[in-house]
């Protein structure tokens, strides 16, 4: 076996592809050759900025409807790889958290997950090969406060794809996650603070702010964790399977 990043004759889904670590993720196996691409989100014009040169299968649907997965089940025919990446965020300490904001992070972050994997899994056992990339964050390593819901749903789907990974090595099939730590994509967007800090200072200048807690001293690039997730799906990962990779910019130290 030939271990490249080639992904020719391959294909690969991927949820959350409209922004971000998601569409970065497209892009990076658009260059390694990757034959056809399924990408999922509820942003449609997201889904239609991206530029790839592969066939492309556009999908707009909540990862979180059984319903939607269900279609989309029928009309995939094998799957090489996926990447489990859609998911939202939510802040505010457990004492105060509504219990619609919990569930809504839940229903997106890990039942969204669990209907992503088990569909990717179901069009891979047939041909017993193929890899999977959840991703997780480094919040669901390390307690934060102000973020339980998100960090929780985190740990879980890190869990998840641990659990996923030892029910089917033996197939042939590999599954890991990715534990990232501050990423600039616009999941910071959505957060109060955040867009206030945007209004005084200017985006670029709040993002360099909050990587400056890093060892690193910057927040990565979504293309960065992009090389990090191709790496486990391809074959040079050939022996890695149930671990959570932690790409954090030494955040955890």
């Amino acid at each position: 076996m030939a271990y490249t990043f080639d992904f020719s004759g391959r294909s690969a889904l991927i949820t959350g592809a409209a922004s971000g670590i998601g569409a970065a993720s497209a892009r990076w196996l658009d260059d390694n050759g990757i034959e056809k691409l399924w990408l999922i989100d509820r942003n449609g014009e997201g889904l239609d900025a991206l530029d790839l040169s592969c066939a492309v299968e556009k999908r707009c649907g909540d990862v979180a409807d059984e319903t939607f997965w269900s279609g989309l089940e029928e009309e995939i025919d094998a799957l090489d790889h996926a990447v489990v990446n859609a998911g939202i965020a939510t802040g505010g300490e457990i004492a105060t958290l509504a219990f619609d904001d919990w569930r809504k992070v839940m229903d997106v972050n890990l039942d969204g997950a669990f209907l992503t994997l088990r569909t990717a899994l179901r069009k891979m056992l047939p041909a017993a090969r193929g890899s999977i990339v959840v991703t997780a964050s480094v919040t669901g390593l390390k307690p934060v406060p102000g973020i339980g819901g998100y960090g929780t749903s985190k740990a879980a789907v890190a869990h998840l794809a641990r659990i996923a990974a030892a029910e089917n090595a033996r197939h042939g099939i590999r599954i890991n996650a990715i534990a990232p730590g501050g990423v600039d994509t616009a999941i910071w967007d959505s957060g109060e603070d955040f867009r206030a800090a945007t209004r005084k200072y200017g985006r670029e200048a709040a993002i360099g702010a909050m990587g400056k807690d890093t060892p690193r001293g910057r927040f990565a690039t979504p293309e960065e964790l992009a090389g990090d997730i191709g790496f486990l799906l391809s074959d040079m990962a050939a022996n890695v399977t149930g671990t959570v990779l932690t790409s954090d910019g030494g955040y955890t130290l």
